[in-house]
């Protein structure tokens, strides 16, 4: 944590309103930050943080308010402008180019050139100093960043920032992809860059973070700020729910209650394996239970749900759901035995965004609502409104587009899609990724009523705080090994890590 002078700030930001066609996004946002701080932004998912960011980013102008940067009132025209002040933005869906070398990335925008034509050898040189910098030497210039991993894109995506003469980064949701070891090396770099006087501006929804990382917090609820220069070590995680939310969350994780000894065995996976990707896994999952995976990105853990759903064919091993063996390889085998899978990544791999709420909650059942060749849409409108009002959506408007909710709803949308087609085996692939604290604590709650319900629930995340949050017992990989199979209750977070990197090393 470093010392800051809060007299000298860098960018105030002095009563920012911003509608979009009659509908306030912002309402009166307000905070400071100086420079070397790192400044946490939170709020739920529609508070009007993405507004906020791109009004820093010139993306936006601001109805009323004000923006002052380094003591003088400015208008931030467009991203050009913000760059030209020294502002840099690293958006959550990462703007690199993919069919373009990392130095091209880096220099697209403001080309090192001479005479009409680029100065490769120049431009290759300076990206080695910026990727040396941000602990990257291994990389190579002339890579083309299609091939490189969502965490090494960030890498670039930062390295193009400071490529400028930068003076205050926004990092946006920037952990979203990474695992555990690639935010210690995010981290890393943040802290070096707050130390040359570089000011960070950090979104994140998950708050262990914001302890790790932050000096001080802004929190906005509703477009408006509900407080501001919070010190992060001083505000107890209680009072930033309630600022967030409006209301009290007393426990993110609900209590589970005892899997009793007589529980019907529902899935069961023995000696599943894919060559290459993961070595034979088995275990069973009881009625009632939430069974979680843990490991690194590329462990094999997301690769494991989706050989048991179907997406990916097996080397070897069978998939049995209440003791009957499925056909593997085969998705609507899985679906047609009540197997349920939300992914990863929801908005490329589940849901159809364009299309509505209901459509995507019935998407799994369409056999239900088909009269000869036709659909029949008023009971898919009716069954999909009954679901998500259970589920709390809001708001439940079951012809709205799914693309324009936020991510817990999305989440809730999946969800309603499989308590609609009947799930007896719900496999949850990074179920609050992108969910703000207070989505999260609903879902985290519809989870664990599912489980009580007699649904068997197998849980991957990144998170592993999350994982034994949730789980009854927990399988912990590495490299695509199983190392152990534990009780969460007894394991900590510490502990899974110790494993992890036991198993790595050996």
């Amino acid at each position: 944590m470093i010392t800051v002078d809060h007299d000298s700030p860098l960018l105030e930001v002095r009563g920012v309103t911003k509608s979009f066609a009659g509908v306030a996004a912002l309402q009166g946002v307000d905070f400071s930050i100086v420079p070397g701080e790192v400044h946490c932004v939170l709020g739920q998912n529609g508070a009007g943080k993405s507004t906020l960011i791109k009004v820093l980013s010139g993306v936006h102008t601001p109805d009323a308010g004000e923006l002052i940067w380094q003591g003088e009132s400015v208008t931030i025209a467009d991203p050009t402008a913000a760059l030209d002040l020294g502002i840099a933005t690293m958006y959550q869906e990462l703007d690199v180019v993919d069919g373009l070398s990392i130095a091209e990335n880096i220099f697209l925008g403001h080309e090192l050139s001479a005479g009409g034509l680029t100065r490769v050898h120049e431009a290759n040189k300076l990206t080695r100093a910026l990727l040396k910098r941000l602990g990257h030497p291994d990389l190579s210039p002339s890579r083309e960043v299609g091939s490189l991993s969502p965490a090494n894109k960030q890498i670039v995506s930062m390295a193009r920032a400071l490529s400028r003469d930068i003076k205050l980064i926004v990092m946006d949701e920037p952990s979203a992809v990474l695992d555990s070891e690639e935010v210690k090396n995010l981290f890393r770099v943040v802290r070096e860059l707050t130390r040359e006087g570089i000011a960070v501006v950090y979104i994140s929804h998950r708050l262990a973070e914001i302890r790790e990382i932050g000096d001080r917090i802004t929190v906005i609820k509703d477009g408006r700020t509900t407080a501001s220069g919070l010190p992060v070590g001083d505000t107890p995680t209680a009072k930033l729910i309630t600022l967030m939310t409006g209301r009290e969350v007393e426990n993110v994780f609900p209590a589970a209650s005892p899997i009793a000894a007589s529980a019907e065995e529902i899935l069961r996976v023995e000696n599943l394996s894919v060559r290459g990707v993961f070595q034979p896994v088995s275990f069973e999952v009881r009625a009632g239970e939430i069974f979680g995976i843990a490991g690194l990105v590329g462990s094999g853990r997301s690769e494991i749900l989706e050989t048991i759903y179907g997406a990916l064919r097996p080397t070897a091993g069978q998939v049995f759901v209440r003791g009957t063996a499925i056909r593997t390889g085969s998705v609507p085998a899985a679906v047609a035995r009540g197997i349920g899978l939300s992914p990863e990544e929801r908005k490329s791999q589940g849901l159809i965004l364009e299309q509505p709420i209901y459509r995507n909650v019935t998407l799994s059942s369409f056999a239900r609502f088909a009269r000869s060749i036709f659909l029949n849409e008023k009971l898919e409108r009716s069954t999909a409104r009954t679901q998500l009002e259970a589920l709390e959506l809001r708001p439940a408007n079951p012809d709205r587009p799914v693309g324009m909710l936020s991510g817990g709803n999305q989440q809730k949308v999946m969800l309603a899609r499989w308590l609609v087609h009947g799930t007896d085996v719900l496999l949850l692939d990074e179920p609050t990724r992108g969910v703000d604290v207070g989505a999260r604590a609903e879902i985290y709650s519809l989870i664990r009523q599912l489980s009580a319900a007699g649904t068997a629930i197998v849980v991957v995340s990144s998170e592993i705080e999350e994982v034994l949050g949730l789980a009854d017992r927990v399988l912990v990989l590495a490299d695509g090994d199983t190392l152990d199979i534990v009780n969460a209750s007894e394991i900590n977070e510490s502990g899974v890590l110790d494993l992890v990197m036991k198993g790595n090393a050996e």
